[in-house]
């Protein structure tokens, strides 16, 4: 029986000095370095996993928790028996009320790097474990489409329309007659093109009606955290007055978070992210939706080469999948900690079939990043 031996974490920033801003009118807080959480489970066999969780700011903080809580749970434990080990993870603050948030993105980056140590130690890929991959290529949309102002905009959706993508995402919030401009300038760019919106939670819902009646009009192809993202009722109430698709997830650790979302028909689509939600929640989240016919557009923005791989995984072997999100403008420093680079996925990843998550990290590059 294999055991682990060793747990090391590693939080980095891929560019100093650190500072932190907003970028309204979106309310989050955003880095001026791409900062991650990488973790790494060596085995007594000398096989080793690598994981991540998106920590986009203050990856520290996952980081300590993994060393003083988890750590101890797992040196000693059997790395095959991964679901065993992550609930038992899972439990151990769970009564305390931290099933999610930190807690919830250190236990992801444990969680990938299980399904990576126990698909080489089988000398299998993660999608086989999982019980075989549904498409040999993950498809995707195009996320974060750029430009300033909607000229911009529209070139850039004519370029990517010229690559033969058909499926875009674009950053909005900028109030409800310039979103709508937005997307009116957009949709004369194709006829099949699908253009999906995100507001990151800045309208109200009599403003989101307003919205979301202007898309259905245009056809769009989903509207994104429309008002706050904790408020369910709200986007209840949306989803019953629009025709447009409400999507959510991003911010969501596990099943019981989705739950609600679930039961109030609050979501059409569910957004979750495997840097925070693990390889393994995810899988069981599609099958919990499935049963809501609620498909999955798992999320991806700022993660690095360890976390896309295991989206592409997940994405792989779930039935009820949409697309999974690409984002250009994040995608370069992807490779940063790859020893072999990730290729670009504006029509679609191919699924590794390598063991364990199939990509290899480059450990001279990881340390180089880590935060001292």
């Amino acid at each position: 029986m294999p055991t682990i031996i060793d747990v090391q974490v590693f939080p980095l920033a891929l560019a100093e000095p650190r500072s932190y801003s907003t970028s309204p009118p979106w309310p989050s807080i955003y880095g001026s370095a791409r900062e991650a959480l990488l973790v790494r489970l060596t085995a007594d066999d000398g096989s080793v996993g690598w994981g991540e969780a998106l920590a986009p700011v203050a990856p520290e903080v996952p980081a300590k928790i993994i060393e003083l809580l988890l750590k101890p749970a797992l040196l000693g434990a059997d790395p095959t028996r991964v679901r065993p080990l992550v609930t038992a993870l899972r439990a151990l603050m769970r009564e305390r009320g931290h099933l999610g948030g930190h807690q919830g993105d250190a236990i992801a980056a444990i969680d990938v790097a299980l399904w990576d140590l126990a698909g080489r130690i089988a000398g299998v890929p993660v999608h086989q474990l999982l019980g075989g991959a549904q498409r040999d290529v993950v498809p995707t949309y195009v996320s974060g489409l750029q430009g300033a102002k909607d000229p911009e905009r529209v070139a850039h959706a004519k370029d990517w329309v010229d690559q033969g993508v058909r499926q875009v995402k674009i950053g909005l919030g900028y109030g409800v007659r310039e979103d709508l401009a937005t997307v009116e300038a957009l949709r004369a760019v194709h006829d099949d093109l699908q253009i999906a919106i995100d507001v990151h939670g800045v309208y109200d819902v009599p403003q989101a009606v307003r919205l979301g009646r202007g898309l259905d009009s245009l056809g769009a192809w989903f509207f994104e955290a429309p008002v706050g993202f904790e408020d369910v009722s709200g986007h209840a109430e949306l989803a019953g007055r629009i025709d447009t698709p409400l999507a959510i997830g991003e911010s969501l650790r596990h099943r019981q978070e989705f739950r609600p979302w679930l039961e109030g028909r609050a979501a059409a689509i569910l957004q979750p992210d495997v840097g925070r939600t693990g390889i393994t929640e995810t899988i069981d989240l599609a099958a919990v939706a499935e049963t809501w016919f609620v498909p999955l557009a798992p999320h991806h923005s700022s993660g690095l080469g360890v976390v896309m791989a295991a989206g592409i995984h997940a994405s792989a072997a779930i039935e009820n999948l949409v697309a999974y999100e690409f984002h250009p403008a994040l995608f370069d420093p992807v490779n940063v900690v790859l020893a072999t680079p990730l290729e670009r996925g504006h029509l679609g990843f191919a699924v590794p079939t390598g063991p364990g998550l199939g990509v290899e990290v480059d450990e001279d590059a990881v340390r180089a990043a880590c935060i001292k």
